[in-house]
């Protein structure tokens, strides 16, 4: 039988094998629903097919449907018409499914007649976190097969389940073991023997034991407190319990209407916008395609401590040999027990087996010399901020790392090119920056100095692939990206809590807002010596206030470190993570106010999120604007993935004109008015794009042009 570019039809006696093949993942793109329609039309047309199996080649069934398609017209009636085809053939039709399946691609299964899975086979609906819901059927087919209550759960929760899971929800048929096709071929023609024909999901009924009024009501309250200010989730809930009083082609249509109304939602835009953002920022605009990456087998990590530690983690993950160095044998022996302290936890929760963990920690050796990095590919500096023991260590690496071996610094905030200027290679001397923990936290800020090569920027951004890390490069300068937008943001909620503020009353509204966790309590969790240790290192960097991250220095002088010690801006018991109002704190921070004759005011929720998120936009205009990221959409990923800020909103240049960059300048000017310039002075780009009236996204396409314009000449 005939086949398209990524589909075809096999023939297997009497049985129509449709056989899809668009690598990567078998996205479910316009092409490969055009080549599902031409199969489908074959089967329908043929006289002599008895059965129907879908399959697809390459590491995973279906991964879901193409998001590049959201911002355009409307696909799902194409996606109904097309599953709803397949569901209504005369002949069995079994989907086999193996890899990670996903959203449409679960969807397109649950409309065939029976569903079978490899072993390990992963699945899930994570529309609900991209803003949208399932729809391409999925609220309506899945209630049919599981039960209103377990479809909910899928939905809301967006967790994957396995196939032993699918199989005990009751989406799943049969679990093969060894060759899925062999194996789904002769599951198949088990069916057609027993004389057993199509069963469709459409024509089931959702049971009603599962369907009660409570199991709607508790899927509205989980979906209440997994995505606070958003609508996708209890949409979701609308939609399914339409599954009971709609037949199943209104129930259809119906899901379709309300994905289409999610789409165009801020908060679906947001999240389909980062989403993007961190696929893009490894495009690297000016690096030739011919710059080709260093290969990295083997690491060395100096600083055996918590950051230390974690980047070790990272290439023991991928398979790579670590050497991690530390100045003595008890650091290196503590480092080496909070490894195993972090991989055991691992396997105790089910995400490792002892065998991978044995494994793993057999990657990690430990030294006192720096001899032992000379086979080292890519050696990476993590000990505490001090520009004179960074430079002490790089020069060693200069001593003892091989030509070509890439030489990386954590360093959050201190001068890279410094750092580099002790070496005879500053070519290979590059910022890594991994946020903590670092074995958990997905960003990764790439730092660039002005004699960093292009291999170098290359063997890093592709390095940060096999350590499951989003790298997003930027230029040298105080706190990079992430930590310079952080000075304005944590400098006014610092100030606020000087101003009578409540640590908790800054923390609450923020994290109302969307921020994962209040900027005090991340203070606490951090360490508050950490940042005062930095601000005390950088004190040239910042403007002549006298108040400036007082409430920080106050506590400190206090002897109160955060969570390490138990008492910060809140007070913490032994075991336990949860804050607790601590009188004395807001005590010490209120005497150091009136030192400092900070005056006192009553803070609204509004004025919070304005003075800490305003500081924060504009700022990451000004980097934008001085070229020291790339993109305004980089900025964007460094928040959302190292910061918490929510996804939902798209990051902060997203937020900034969701927000009306106007609305933002004339904040700024309130504010300026009301404390002075030093803090409030709005950066050149917003008064450019709000003077000439450009959006974020115009100002870098004239950016583009100009450099193009710029580079033929």
């Amino acid at each position: 039988m005939s086949s398209s570019s990524v589909a075809r039809v096999e023939r297997d006696g009497e049985l129509a094998l449709v056989i899809v093949n668009n690598p990567p993942v078998n996205t479910i793109t316009a092409e490969v629903r055009t080549g599902l329609k031409q199969a489908l039309q074959q089967i329908q047309a043929s006289t002599e097919v008895r059965g129907v199996l879908l399959l697809c080649e390459g590491s995973t069934f279906f991964s879901g449907a193409d998001i590049g398609e959201f911002s355009g017209p409307p696909k799902e009636e194409e996606y109904r018409e097309l599953f709803n085809g397949y569901e209504a053939l005369s002949v069995p039709v079994v989907a086999a499914m193996h890899g990670t399946v996903m959203g449409g691609g679960l969807e397109i299964a649950l409309a065939c007649h029976y569903r079978v899975a490899a072993t390990g086979t992963r699945f899930g609906m994570p529309e609900v976190t991209l803003g949208i819901i399932p729809g391409g059927g999925g609220t309506q087919r899945m209630p049919r097969l599981i039960g209103a209550d377990q479809a909910l759960e899928m939905i809301v929760t967006a967790r994957p389940v396995d196939a032993a899971k699918g199989r005990e929800l009751g989406f799943i048929d049969a679990i093969i073991e060894g060759d899925l096709r062999a194996g789904a071929i002769t599951y198949l023609r088990s069916l057609i023997g027993a004389g057993k024909g199509p069963r469709r999901t459409g024509e089931m009924t959702v049971p009603a034991a599962s369907a009660t009024a409570e199991a709607f009501e508790r899927a509205r309250a989980q979906a209440r407190k997994l995505y606070p200010n958003r609508i996708a989730a209890q949409v979701a809930v609308d939609v399914v319990q339409a599954a009971m009083r709609m037949s199943f082609q209104q129930g259809l249509e119906y899901e379709t209407q309300r994905v289409n109304e999610c789409k165009e939602s801020v908060e679906s835009k947001g999240a389909v916008h980062v989403f993007f953002a961190e696929r893009e920022t490894r495009r690297i605009p000016g690096l030739s395609d011919s710059v080709r990456a260093r290969p990295v087998k083997s690491a060395g990590v100096i600083g055996a401590g918590t950051m230390g530690g974690g980047i070790a983690i990272c290439f023991a993950n991928a398979g790579m040999k670590v050497t991690l160095l530390d100045a003595n044998e008890q650091a290196l022996a503590k480092g080496l027990a909070n490894l195993d302290k972090i991989y055991q936890s691992m396997v105790d929760r089910g995400r490792l087996s002892a065998e991978d963990k044995a494994r793993r920690m057999a990657l990690i050796g430990t030294s006192l010399s720096y001899d032992s990095l000379q086979d080292a590919d890519v050696i990476i500096e993590a000990v505490f901020e001090n520009l004179d023991l960074k430079r002490c260590i790089f020069r060693e690496l200069d001593r003892v790392a091989k030509p070509g071996a890439v030489l990386a610094t954590n360093t959050s905030t201190l001068d890279i090119a410094q750092i580099a200027d002790v070496t005879q290679r500053p070519q290979d001397v590059i910022g890594m920056h991994f946020f903590s923990p670092a074995n958990v936290m997905p960003l990764l800020e790439v730092v660039r100095t002005a004699k960093t090569s292009d291999e170098t920027i290359r063997t890093v951004m592709d390095l940060a692939k096999p350590l499951r890390k989003t790298p997003v490069l930027a230029k040298v300068c105080y706190g990079f990206i992430g930590n310079r937008m952080m000075e304005g943001y944590a400098r006014e909620a610092e100030r606020m809590v000087l101003e009578g503020a409540t640590p908790r009353q800054v923390d609450s509204a923020l994290e109302h807002w969307g921020m994962a966790m209040g900027i005090l309590a991340v203070f606490d969790m951090a360490g508050i010596d950490v940042g005062v240790n930095v601000h005390k290192a950088n004190a040239e960097q910042f403007p002549p206030d006298p108040a400036y991250y007082q409430a920080d220095f106050a506590l400190h002088d206090a002897g109160r470190l955060g969570q390490k010690n138990g008492k910060g801006y809140y007070r913490y018991e032994p075991g336990d993570r949860s804050r607790y109002d601590d009188p004395e704190a807001i005590e010490i921070i209120a005497e150091r106010a009136r030192q400092l004759q900070v005056p006192q005011h009553q803070h609204t929720q509004e004025e919070i999120i304005e003075r800490c998120l305003y500081p924060l936009l504009n700022e990451g205009l000004r980097i934008l604007g001085e070229g020291v990221a790339l993109r305004a959409s980089d900025i964007d990923v460094v928040w959302a993935a190292g910061y918490g800020f929510p996804r939902y909103r798209g990051g902060p240049m997203f937020y900034a004109e969701t927000l009306g960059l106007d609305v933002l300048l004339a904040g700024m000017r309130r504010y300026q008015d009301i404390f002075g310039p030093m803090h409030w002075q709005p950066a050149p780009l917003l008064l450019e794009l709000v003077e000439r009236g450009l959006t974020i996204a115009q100002w870098e396409s004239l950016q583009g042009q100009a450099q193009q314009s710029g580079a033929a000449r």
